[in-house]
């Protein structure tokens, strides 16, 4: 077999959909959030508009100090697996401030947020066989990947649709155990949960839930506990999943549980097991930062301005924003060929960087861009972005029709 052909072939087939998928080559500027150098076409500096860094807290000077001070205490790695010689005390006291952030006993660390939820889900399937998992539609990856590799039955319940989630729980044995698993902020389309009326469904129907709160942990909740403490419904939660790579702006997931749980996890997923452990510099600086935005309301409430602020001004120039609830700004192209094309020149005309979002992350038709404005992207940032997509809008003829594409997002 030609095996270099075989992988020519898949990526001429990614190239031939037009969702070929080309990085943006940039450098981030500690202190200078959200301007970047830009190594790649277009101008030497760009202003960031897609950044996951929602509070941009990775270019924190503080946090930065506190990984740099970390680091030069205990050296560049962690020593190797926690189980081996890489537990220190940063991972125990960021483990203890992450539960007291979600109001748990307990938290575990992993060294992704894609990690936590494949290891963690992985071993639910295990430790309770003969489990069903019942998993939004809409779910992570890295969600669907632990479900596959439970070994649990597994039941997809139309996204945030209560009735059909619940006919699913109805027809199952009331003796069997139960998961139901979904998000509390959904990234893509920026629409919440209903979390209380899932854990009302939980209750009567006897079913564990897992909540992964990764696009809401920092950003929602007086002391940034995700949509869970905002609904005040963490408390109703078994474990609340969440990351240390978005609104705190570092690397890093977890769960919070209770102590059995978490222990139980510990002690047989193979994710937490035989990886190792994150190094200090980035434990140092990621407890700086819950610390820092956990006190900080001030900064949430900026955020949902910029957000909301943002929406009303793309709508008043008549570009196709898709509904959304959240610091989540969807605007509509429905093509991916467009969407590329359309970042390709805000980049290299206007030098505003936003990454296209294709198929798979989104349905084939529902190509969007997804920008996420931040605390510090100012009014004048903001001016020179809507100006911009107004042009690019124009210059490429891409349908303006909020209405209309709307529709087509959610069919």
């Amino acid at each position: 077999m030609d095996y270099e052909t075989r992988f020519a072939e898949a990526v001429d087939k990614v190239r031939g959909e037009g969702r070929y998928r080309v990085f943006a080559h940039l450098e981030r500027v500690a202190g200078r959030f959200p301007r970047a150098r830009n190594h790649g076409p277009g101008p030497d500096e760009v202003v960031v508009w897609c950044s996951n860094d929602y509070l941009g807290q990775g270019c924190n000077l503080d946090v930065i100090e506190a990984g740099r001070a970390a680091m030069a205490a205990m050296g560049a790695g962690s020593g190797g697996t926690r189980n081996i010689s890489g537990t220190n005390d940063l991972h125990v006291r960021l483990e203890r401030r992450l539960a007291e952030l979600h109001g748990k006993p307990a938290a575990l660390l992993f060294t992704s947020g894609f990690v936590s939820n494949a290891a963690t889900l992985s071993m639910l399937g295990r430790l309770f066989p003969g489990l069903v998992i019942f998993s939004d539609a809409l779910n992570h990856a890295s969600m669907i990947e632990g479900i596959r590799h439970s070994g649990a039955h597994k039941r997809i319940w139309r996204h945030n649709d209560l009735g059909h989630l619940e006919s699913l729980l109805a027809a199952e044995d009331q003796d069997v155990p139960k998961l139901i698993a979904f998000e509390s902020v959904y990234s893509m389309d920026g629409d919440v949960a209903p979390i209380h009326a899932v854990c009302d469904l939980a209750d009567r129907y006897g079913a564990m839930t897992y909540l992964d709160e990764v696009h809401a942990v920092g950003l929602y909740g007086a002391t940034g506990g995700g949509i869970s403490e905002r609904d005040r419904a963490a408390d109703r939660i078994t474990i609340i999943e969440g990351t240390l790579a978005k609104a705190f702006g570092c690397m890093g997931g977890y769960i919070a549980a209770s102590v059995a749980c978490t222990d139980a996890i510990r002690c047989s997923a193979p994710g937490f097991i035989f990886t190792t452990s994150l190094p200090p510099s980035v434990t140092g600086a990621a407890l700086a930062s819950v610390d820092h935005v956990s006190g900080d309301n001030a900064l949430r409430i900026r955020h949902q301005e910029r957000a909301r602020r943002l929406k009303e001004r793309l709508r008043a120039e008549g570009l196709p924003v898709m509904s959304s609830d959240t610091h989540i700004v969807p605007v509509l192209v429905g093509d991916p060929v467009l969407a590329k094309a359309a970042t390709d020149r805000l980049m290299q005309r206007h030098g505003v960087y936003i990454q296209p979002i294709n198929y798979p992350t989104v349905p084939k038709g529902t190509e969007r861009l997804r920008i996420t404005p931040s605390p510090h992207h100012g009014d004048d940032l903001m001016d020179a972005l809507v100006s911009a997509l107004d042009e690019t809008w124009s210059a490429l003829g891409i349908a303006r029709e909020p209405g209309a594409q709307a529709a087509l997002a959610v069919a």
